[in-house]
């Protein structure tokens, strides 16, 4: 492979993630997805407004574990809804209506919070990009002027370009990870409304 094609491969593979990054209006969220911090309770829950009571869910033992349990996104949310209802068909009618607010209070909660972690561990991940990028950028540097020098050591031309090859194959491997990454807080949103959706329905 010539000097001038290897350059050229480096300088497109570099560029392209400092454009996605620079078109983003919020340089520490890397996803194509739009980002929302927070959820609004209203945005998952059509039922009742849920009063000050139900945020004592954590006090509730049973419904602490059951908010802990089907909330993980490794259970099947068919399995998971069929919980909620098995738990609902296990109340007597007059504290139904109460614990059930609380577990819908409790989904909310707990999942916000899951989903805030994700958003912020997508931040720290994109800054380690652009931090890996500014030094691949300086490796590729370095040898663009290292092979510009006629007396260059073939050796080291081969070294340092074994060496940006293989940073340059991690680089890429992190940000195909990022893209799968950047589905998680819709994934977990997805299931908060189904979860609660069986809540609701339950009450009824």
């Amino acid at each position: 492979m010539s000097k001038t094609l290897l350059a050229s491969i480096f300088s497109l593979a570099l560029l392209a993630p400092a454009s996605a990054f620079a078109a983003n209006p919020d340089p520490d969220w890397p996803c194509v997805q739009r980002k929302v911090p927070s959820l609004s309770i209203g945005q998952v829950w059509s039922g009742p407004q849920l009063p000050q009571a139900a945020r004592g869910w954590e006090k509730d033992s049973e419904i602490s574990a059951l908010v802990e349990e089907v909330s993980a996104r490794r259970m099947p949310l068919e399995e998971a809804q069929k919980k909620i209802g098995d738990f609902a068909a296990t109340l007597s009618p007059d504290t139904a209506k109460a614990r059930l607010e609380m577990l819908a209070q409790g989904l909310f909660d707990h999942m916000d919070a899951e989903r805030s972690h994700v958003m912020a561990g997508i931040s720290r991940y994109a800054h380690k990009q652009v931090a890996m990028a500014d030094e691949l950028r300086r490796q590729r540097s370095a040898l663009d002027a290292l092979m510009a020098k006629a007396d260059a050591d073939p050796d080291d031309v081969e070294r340092q370009t074994d060496q940006l090859n293989f940073a340059t194959r991690i680089y890429d491997e992190r940000a195909q990870s990022l893209s799968s990454v950047c589905e998680v807080p819709t994934i977990i949103e997805q299931r908060l409304y189904q979860l609660a959706k069986s809540v609701q329905q339950a009450m009824h």
